[in-house]
């Protein structure tokens, strides 16, 4: 066992025995996910959107999501209200930028929060990513259908743009800050033929990092415990729906063990991906 996955098993463990509260603004469509996949994990979901209660919210929290998925402009400004109250608390926020570069309306959103608030974390998929880093992407709806060049090298300029970790997930997960870079080879097809596997992965995210100051190694441990319960689960799913369920149970189920034997996380250099 190496000392990345050494380091991500500890994660979890604090996650499981601090139980932090993980306050998520976040997408209409898989809230009650996002909601379970965090008790699941081990902490605690609240979903407060109101720009009247969210600094309140803020203030028992131990980190805040900003999911994007389902974006009005009222939504981005309690986003920027509770944002700021997350950074003069020092509490991680975990960004989400969903569909970014679909529309105007979701890049310029994304790119607002990254300039007025102190992102920790930034989560999304290669074409997210790369749009937002100022490069070539394509995009439908809210998936992505292609990007120029590798993850790692976006990645890698995304988190030295924007000062944050930058993980951009697919069938090898990319994690870095631009100075470290951390490859996770967790996971199963089975993952993306159900709505809302990467936002659940943002909440995941976001209570490893409410337990780890290190955010390299609380993303990386998250997606690599994600990552495995998903393979878990697919080993025992007949189709999309029962996958979903298995998924749940098969990150509830998690144990140190089937943590050491199954992360596969390996700290490199971007020429390794």
């Amino acid at each position: 066992m190496n000392d990345a996955t050494r380091a991500a098993c500890e994660v979890i463990a604090r996650v499981r025995t601090q139980r932090p509260l993980i306050h998520h603004i976040t997408n209409f469509v898989v809230m009650n996910a996002t909601a379970n996949i965090t008790l699941c994990m081990g902490a605690l979901p609240v979903m407060a959107h109101a720009p009247q209660e969210v600094e309140e919210m803020v203030d028992a929290a131990s980190a805040l999501v900003l999911n994007l998925g389902t974006l009005w402009p009222e939504q981005v400004e309690a986003m920027l209200i509770a944002g700021r109250r997350a950074n003069q608390r020092g509490i991680p926020i975990v960004l989400d930028p969903v569909g970014a570069g679909a529309t105007r309306l979701r890049t310029e959103s994304a790119l607002h929060l990254l300039e007025k608030l102190l992102i920790t974390i930034v989560r999304g998929n290669l074409a997210e990513i790369a749009v937002l880093a100022g490069m070539e992407s394509r995009i439908r709806g809210v998936e992505s259908v292609g990007s120029t060049g590798n993850a790692a090298a976006t990645a890698s300029q995304f988190a030295t743009k924007f000062g944050c970790v930058a993980a951009v997930t697919g069938p090898i997960d990319v994690v870095t800050d631009g100075v470290r870079w951390i490859r996770v080879a967790n996971g199963h097809p089975m993952m993306s033929t159900v709505t809302g596997t990467g936002c659940m992965a943002t909440s995941v995210v976001a209570a490893c990092a409410a337990a780890e100051k290190d955010a390299v190694i609380a993303t990386a441990a998250a997606l690599a415990a994600y990552g495995l319960a998903g393979e878990s689960a697919a080993e025992k799913a007949q189709g999309p729906g029962t996958f979903q369920l298995h998924l749940f149970d098969a990150v509830a189920a998690l144990t140190q063990e089937a943590l050491r034997a199954g992360m596969r996380i390996e700290e490199s250099g971007p020429e390794q991906f």
